[in-house]
């Protein structure tokens, strides 16, 4: 038969084997899903083959759906109808899975009987994310294979599982040594014989009273999330509906939510996440520098956290202090934290230790002299961090990376402290532990585009979403939020309650913080001038956000709007499903927007006076990124 490119077939024995070859991550787009029906079809009608296996590259079986036919529609075969073929069929299908299983393409590998993996074999449904559901079989039959509360917490979480839980979970049968060992296998149990062994046929194990724990737990972290509600109802539904009934829920569902204001937004947030690592005007030829040995100046908590974040990145590390007592409050604190994550099956024992034995301590500035990369991390005192500078750029051999950690200091005015001022850069851990993913990453003046590159590329290894940042106090997320904050405070005063205001926030995905929350306690509240609504709430709160982030725009500070719902969303807990607050701000619209903002300046003063680049995107009827554009032009 002839093969399209994007597959390739060969015979086994009695086993047909379809390779799928579309890369670079074999997404299921129209033509691989035709290409993979077709040879399905072509193995079927051939009497010498007992089974089929589809086997993905080695680092993909499969990414998934092509995300671009979300707005350009899909062309049968769909993937649902790849995968009621392979169920039909009358011959076993096996899934050989090496790599990256997401999406559509776990969908893929559930319509199979057997599931083989590789080690390097990961597992995740990521359209959570994305404001859905698995709209082809995945909420009805992940249940059915390992359990509802455990189906729920994949689905709900995006979270990856590897080869060894995937078969401890009973999603794979067993975990080969590679693709080849697992095609020896398979070609083996092709000519022993396979019995049908249907996902669809199967109860879900255990009591759907184990569910509500589970579904309590997600539905709370929710805040809102329409998918997550809408993945706690098809997860139940696997308990007791039939799966055919089961599936059309999920595919009106997944139709439903992608039509969705919330599923909009949160395909804006996955695009600008993949816009944010890209910078404009760095020139395409620009060659990040090698990073293989990091250095952190500073041993307080902050400090501490981001030593230990390179440290898992797989990068040796110095972690530095001069007062030798805060280097001993730092090694304690480093191996109970250590010790939490082991304790609570976060880490293993064996990736602990490697862990551990990349992370030196010292209080001698000199163990920076080999490092690629410096981290200054503490100080917002701008004498004291201009003396590190110096010192470092001394100490430091030659093409080494001095970073400021700080969102403060003029990082400009650090640069001048050295001879070296293209090789300083900031890099902005809002908080240092993994929970919150948000690296700003600050360019002065003088920073050299090399430096720009090796950073934005450093970022995704220390698991950190890079945005790229001008120079100002506060940088792009801390001075938005000190706007906000300051909204907060004044519908204090006003007369509002610092729970009213919690609760018309929280009603909208956002929690305000625990600072905010201090000092909304601590403001002494005036009769209120009129009753202020949940709504008002929101309004005046977000509006402020959007109007300085318009203002940082304006500056250079921020490169692009979506930039700034990066920030939010990684950084500030900003709701995901909002997309951001200059999103949610264009999904209302501008115009709207801007109303609300003379209206309140009318009313308050001042420090509501519109940003002009608001009123000129209104004015002219466009996007701010491209009202950007129109000024540049002019």
């Amino acid at each position: 038969m002839s093969v399209p490119r994007q597959i390739g077939t060969e015979t086994r024995g009695a086993l047909g084997v379809i390779y799928l070859r579309n890369a670079p991550v074999n997404a299921l787009g129209h033509a691989l899903r035709t290409a993979i029906s077709d040879a399905h079809t072509a193995f079927c009608a051939d009497p010498d083959i007992k089974a089929i296996a589809l086997v993905g590259l080695p680092k993909f079986f499969s990414a998934g759906a092509d995300i671009r036919e979300f707005a350009t529609g899909r062309k049968p075969p769909l993937l649902t109808e790849v995968i009621a073929q392979i169920e039909a069929a009358p011959k076993p299908t096996l899934a050989l899975i090496g790599g990256v299983c997401f999406g559509g393409g776990f969908e893929l590998a559930l319509a199979c009987d057997i599931r083989l993996a590789a080690p390097n074999a990961r597992f995740s449904f990521p359209e959570i994310r994305l404001g859905n559901i698995p709209g082809a079989g995945g909420t009805q039959k992940l249940p059915r294979l390992v359990g509802g509360p455990a189906a729920l917490d994949i689905i709900v979480t995006a979270r990856e599982v590897r080869a060894e839980e995937a078969a401890a979970l009973g999603l794979c049968a067993e975990v080969l040594p590679d693709l080849e060992a697992a095609l020896l296998r398979a070609e083996a149990m092709a000519a022993a014989g396979i019995e049908r062994q249907p996902i669809g046929a199967r109860a879900v194990p255990g009591d759907i009273s184990e569910m509500d724990a589970a579904a309590e737990t997600a539905l709370g972290a929710a805040r809102g999330a329409l998918a997550v509600t809408r993945a706690v109802e098809g997860v139940r539904m696997a308990y007791d509906t039939p799966l055919e009934q089961g599936q059309a829920w999920e595919r009106e569902t997944f139709i439903e939510l992608n039509a969705s204001d919330q599923s909009r937004a949160q395909r804006h947030v996955f695009f600008a996440e993949r816009e944010a690592r890209k910078v404009p005007d760095l020139p395409r030829d620009t060659a990040p520098r090698e990073i293989t040995r990091a250095a952190v100046v500073g041993a307080d908590s902050a400090g501490a956290g981001i030593a230990m974040c390179f440290a898992r990145a797989g990068l040796p590390v110095v972690l530095i202090d001069t007062d030798a007592a805060q280097i001993e409050r730092a090694r304690a604190r480093i191996a109970e934290l250590w010790d939490q994550a082991r304790d609570g099956g976060g880490i293993d024992g064996p990736t602990l230790a490697a862990q551990r034995a990349r992370l030196e301590l010292s209080t001698e500035l000199h163990a920076a002299a080999s490092a690629d990369v410096v981290v200054a991390a503490g100080s917002e005192d701008m004498t004291q961090t201009q003396e590190i500078f110096s010192a470092l750029d001394r100490i430091c051999k030659p093409g080494a990376i001095l970073v400021n950690n700080g969102a403060t200091l003029d990082l400009d005015s650090i640069a001048q402290a050295t001879t070296r001022p293209g090789d300083v850069i900031g890099m902005h851990f809002l908080h240092s532990d993994d929970a919150v993913p948000l690296l700003e990453v600050v360019r002065a003046a003088r920073t050299a585009p090399e430096v720009v590159a090796t950073v934005m590329a450093l970022a995704p290894r220390l698991d950190k979403q890079p945005v790229l940042v001008g120079v100002c106090d506060g940088l792009v997320g801390n001075r938005m939020v000190r706007a906000f904050g300051r909204e907060v405070q004044m519908l204090v005063e006003e007369g509002a309650t610092p729970d009213q205001v919690d609760a018309a926030l929280a009603g909208f995905g956002v929690d305000i913080g625990q600072q905010l929350r201090d000092a909304c306690a601590g403001a002494q509240g005036q009769p209120p001038r009129a009753p202020l609504t949940e709504d008002e709430i929101r309004r005046r709160c977000l509006w402020q956000l959007v109007n300085t982030g318009c203002r940082l725009l304006e500056e250079g500070i921020a490169l692009r709007a979506s930039d700034i719902d990066v920030i939010f969303v990684h950084g500030y807990g900003f709701p995901r499903f909002r997309g951001g607050p200059m999103h949610h701000a264009e999904a209302v619209g501008l115009s709207k927007v801007l109303a609300d903002i003379r209206h309140y300046q009318e009313m308050l003063g001042p420090r509501w006076a519109p940003a002009p680049l608001l009123e000129r995107a209104v004015r002219e009827g466009l996007s701010l990124d491209a009202a950007m554009t129109s000024e540049a032009v002019a």
